[in-house]
C-alpha cells in the first residue's frame, strides 16, 4: 500500500493468470502439480521446485489451484502483496514501475543467470516491448513469465 492508503500496483487482468497458469499446467489437468514445474523449468533443480510449491501450495495439497496461484500474483494478497510482484519490485531498482533493460540484466547477473544482450531484448518483447523501450511493467512482466 501507498501511505495515501491505494495499491501501488493496479488489478491483475485475470486472463492473462489464467493463461500463465495455464503454461505451467503441463498435463492440463487443471492443477499445477511437481511434475508440471520440472517440465515447465527444466533447468531448475528439485529445491527450487519445492520451494516454488510451498509458496503456492496454501492448503497443503501438494498441488496448486489457479486460486492458490492468482493469491501468489495478486497485489492483495495478505502476504505481503503478492510474491512475483515483491520480486518485480526488487528488479525495478529506480522505482519507475517498470522493469528496463538494464533493471534486468542487473538482476539476472546478481541471481547468476548467464545471458546475453539479445536474450534480455528478446525477454522485453515477450512483455510486450522493444528492448531500447522504458521497460514493461508489472503485466508484461507476468507475460514474461508465462513463457
Amino acid at each position: 500500500m501507498c501511505p495515501t492508503g491505494t495499491t501501488l500496483w493496479p488489478a491483475r487482468n485475470i486472463s492473462d493468470l489464467r493463461s500463465a497458469f495455464e503454461v505451467l499446467d503441463a498435463d492440463r489437468d487443471g492443477k499445477i502439480s511437481r511434475e508440471d514445474l520440472k517440465t515447465s523449468y527444466a533447468d531448475a533443480d528439485d529445491e527450487v521446485i519445492v520451494t516454488m510449491m510451498t509458496v503456492a501450495d496454501y492448503n497443503k495439497d501438494g498441488y496448486v489451484e489457479y486460486d492458490e496461484f492468482e493469491k501468489v500474483l495478486r497485489s492483495d494478497n495478505s502476504r505481503s502483496g503478492g510474491v512475483m510482484e515483491d520480486v518485480f519490485k526488487a528488479m525495478d531498482r529506480d522505482g519507475d514501475g517498470k522493469v528496463g533493460y538494464g533493471d534486468l540484466a542487473s538482476y539476472l547477473t546478481s541471481a547468476g543467470f548467464e545471458v546475453n544482450d539479445d536474450e534480455i531484448k528478446a525477454m522485453l518483447g515477450l512483455g510486450g516491448v522493444d528492448g531500447d523501450s522504458d521497460g514493461v511493467t508489472f503485466d508484461g512482466f507476468l507475460k514474461i513469465l508465462a513463457v
